[in-house]
């Protein structure tokens, strides 16, 4: 694959096209609104409870609720939780989630209206981290094997006319694919290809598909490439979003709205579940807002942008720019904010010293504001003769993705290598709103290596709060590490321990350990495969049990839950 050819534009914004699914009469893709959904963290044979927390759901506007079965007693009582849901005039669409086993596939076909299986694990064994070296005729036949047992279980989902969700974990790719891949943005898209060809072959177009990892930035990379990949192959199913283990609070809105918000600006993306480690109802109002901001962009006034020849849109890389000061070439990006005493918040430059000039009176070695509109063949003339520039760019048009890329590409094509501070001032009066609103703004630009700094500005919210999402934004786009990062999964009913509980005792007794990324797993499913992108990892093992993990490897197993949060910070002590 050439990875610089997009059909995407990157300066307009326009839905991309997809077939039409439809899961329990809620129907996903073409021109229908981009749905938003949650999961239920009950036990799944709980019935009442299940319902309860359904009913929140539904009642804070989520379209579809996905419940997990790990078998068939599991996915049997769908119907039970449905039946209940129906008395009460509730007719949501049930997604069922099915790992490790193929058969319980087949009986959640017969009662939800939609199911999830994992390509990672569908028919191949649980991940080993083992690799196995297959020759064409060993991997030819795994594949008929796949092949086999999954146009049976479509050939029930036909039957039934019940819709799929091919949704590849990174956590959990399969040992095949990594031995043939390695573990690589290829292998996650292959993972899904295998899957997704089979639904072509056999005529069923009733999917959605989705890649999900922790990683932001691979999350957006590795769905970009998957989309140009179906396109080249002429599949154009509807598209799931969401960043996997995002974690809580104000760290898993702002990296949630990063990952999401940046494909939902190119366009891509028919339904949204963000994942919080809280309650499943949280997630709706955060997704909601996300998806109605962006939507907002749609019939805007055209963007007349040209993408920089050496722009790579599947494999961004920084824009090559000379340092001035501590601000661009090989520095991390900068944040311009208010004076606070908190030392990790604390800006590079204080707002009320920074002297920006327009651009008709700029001069080397200053702070230029500059709009699209702005440069003109003069002011790029201007801009190129001085040295020292720092150029603030702001936007004030509806999709100001859009119009700040433009900017950025214009000032690559002539030639012009002076750092970029992205500013925005917004009005809004909730901080969650703030949040929101500029990762999905300025996640993207930092993903795409555009940006060397960062300026949010808003009346009525502290410097605190400014400070704090502008870092965490950078955070999110791993631009600039500046605390902890907590790979937290939300919980479901495969979850061994409290883990909202667990994840609030493991940050306040890490959260001073800089530069550090932390697991903090409910269950297997997912939870080994995600310690490879993590120093340290608390997995649940069995109802009260925990295991500890150093990157991929295990190396505490069991350990009684009471004991665990005290073991994992005497490992990451002794490994100082």
């Amino acid at each position: 694959m050439n990875t610089k050819q997009t059909d995407t534009d990157l300066f307009n914004y326009k839905r991309r096209p997809t077939v039409q699914v439809n899961v329990g009469g809620v129907l996903i893709g073409c021109d229908n609104p981009v749905r938003v959904q949650s999961m239920t963290n009950t036990s799944t044979t709980d019935t009442d409870g299940s319902v309860q927390q359904i009913m929140r759901i539904v009642g804070r506007g989520g379209e579809l609720v996905r419940l997990t079965t790990q078998g068939s007693r599991e996915a049997v009582n769908l119907a039970a939780i449905k039946a209940a849901l129906e008395e009460q005039g509730c007719n949501v669409p049930l997604v069922a989630d099915v790992h490790f086993n193929a058969s319980v596939a087949d009986v959640a076909a017969q009662y939800a209206d939609k199911v999830r299986v994992n390509p990672g694990n569908y028919v191949d064994a649980a991940r080993t981290f083992k690799h196995i070296d297959y020759t064409d005729e060993e991997y030819a036949a795994e594949m008929l094997r796949l092949r086999t047992r999954f146009t049976a279980f479509l050939d029930l989902c036909k039957e039934h006319g019940k819709a799929v969700r091919v949704g590849v974990n990174h956590g959990s790719l399969s040992d095949r694919i990594m031995s043939r891949y390695g573990d690589t943005p290829e292998g996650v898209v292959e993972s899904c290809m295998e899957f997704l060809r089979i639904c072509r072959d056999e005529n069923f177009n009733n999917v959605v598909v989705s890649i999900k990892t922790s990683n932001t930035a691979m999350m957006v990379t590795t769905v970009r490439r998957l989309v140009a990949e179906m396109s080249h192959e002429g599949i154009s199913f509807p598209l799931h979003l969401g960043v996997t283990e995002a974690g809580d609070a104000e760290d898993g809105r702002i990296k949630s709205a990063v990952g999401i918000g940046a494909l939902l600006a190119d366009g891509i993306g028919d339904t949204v579940r963000v994942s919080l480690a809280e309650a499943p109802e949280n997630e709706i109002p955060v997704a909601k807002q996300l998806v109605e901001y962006i939507a907002l962009r749609a019939n805007h006034t055209h963007i007349d942008g040209a993408v920089a020849g050496d722009f790579d849109y599947m494999e961004p890389k920084r824009r090559t720019t000379e340092a001035t000061g501590a601000v661009g070439g090989d520095n991390v990006p900068v944040v311009i904010g208010e004076k606070v005493d908190a030392a990790d918040i604390a800006p590079d430059f204080i707002a009320a010293e920074v002297e920006v000039k327009d651009i008709s009176n700029a001069v080397s070695d200053s702070f230029v504001a500059v709009q699209y509109s702005d440069l003109t063949s003069e002011n790029l003339a201007r801009l190129a003769s001085l040295s020292g520039v720092l150029i603030v760019a702001s936007s004030h048009h509806v999709n100001p993705v859009g119009e700040l890329r433009a900017l950025v590409h214009r000032l690559t094509v002539a030639g012009i290598k002076a750092p970029v501070i992205v500013r925005h001032r917004y009005s809004e009066s909730d901080v969650d709103s703030l949040r929101i609103k500029a990762a999905a703004d300025f996640g993207v630009l930092f993903i795409d290596g555009l940006a060397d700094g960062l300026w949010i500005e808003n009346d009525g919210i502290s410097a605190k709060e400014l400070n704090s999402i502008a870092f965490g934004i950078l955070q999110a786009t791993r631009a600039r590490i500046s605390k902890t990062e907590y790979i937290a999964c939300p919980g479901c009913g495969r979850t061994m321990y409290d883990l909202q509980g667990t994840l609030a005792k493991i940050k306040s007794a890490t959260s001073h350990l800089k530069g550090l990324k932390i697991g903090v797993m409910g269950c297997i499913v997912n939870g080994p495969g995600e310690m490879a992108d993590a120093d340290y990892g608390y997995v649940g093992a069995a109802r009260g049990k925990v295991s500890l993990y150093r990157r991929k490897e295990c190396v505490e197993k069991n350990i009684p839950e009471e004991e665990a949060i005290e073991r994992l910070l005497q490992l990451i002590e002794n490994d100082k």
